[in-house]
């Protein structure tokens, strides 16, 4: 798939079929999150892969707007460490992750860390270390069907050239 392909194509899924998602794709996933834009070369972020169903569970039972996590075949949270840009840094890692999904035939759904109440709780649950904040979660899972992009405003109408 083409890079601009994988940016028009992708769209956000909360229904997953039971098919697992082989170790080396969950990877490449992961590699694409590592390789991302980061503000000072600081590459603030860890990348926890769950693919366990009960903590998938506890996860999709955590936050509040991510119910469908405990259904999908996999998690992706993504932590930073603590610094300036750990959010810009944390999101570029998202998208990255998103579209290379995408590209390799995997549906997901972003759900918002940073600054939720979930984000403590789930923090511990993983054991990640105090310094590091959640950014995302990410539910990776295959359909039976898949869905369509929702339609974006019109390109003429988010332009503006040199001045609003």
């Amino acid at each position: 798939m083409e890079t601009l392909e994988a940016i028009h194509s992708r769209y956000s899924e909360r229904k997953f079929s039971d098919k697992v998602i082989p170790k080396e794709v969950l990877e490449k996933i992961v590699d694409a999150g590592r390789v991302a834009p980061t503000a000072r070369n600081e590459q603030p972020w860890e990348f926890i892969v769950v693919t366990n169903r009960e903590a998938l569970e506890y996860l999709g039972n955590t936050c509040d707007h991510g119910p469908f996590i405990g259904t999908s075949a996999a998690c992706l949270a993504i932590f930073c460490k603590e610094s300036k840009y750990y959010l810009e840094d944390g999101c570029a890692a998202t998208e990255n992750v998103l579209l290379a999904a995408t590209d390799l035939g995997v549906q997901q759904c972003w759900v918002a860390g940073d600054k939720k109440p979930y984000c403590e709780p789930i923090r511990e649950y993983l054991n990640v270390p105090q310094e590091h904040k959640l950014v995302s979660l990410i539910a990776l899972g295959y359909v039976d069907e898949p869905g369509k992009p929702k339609v974006k405003r019109a390109l003429e109408d988010v332009i503006h050239w040199e001045k609003w």
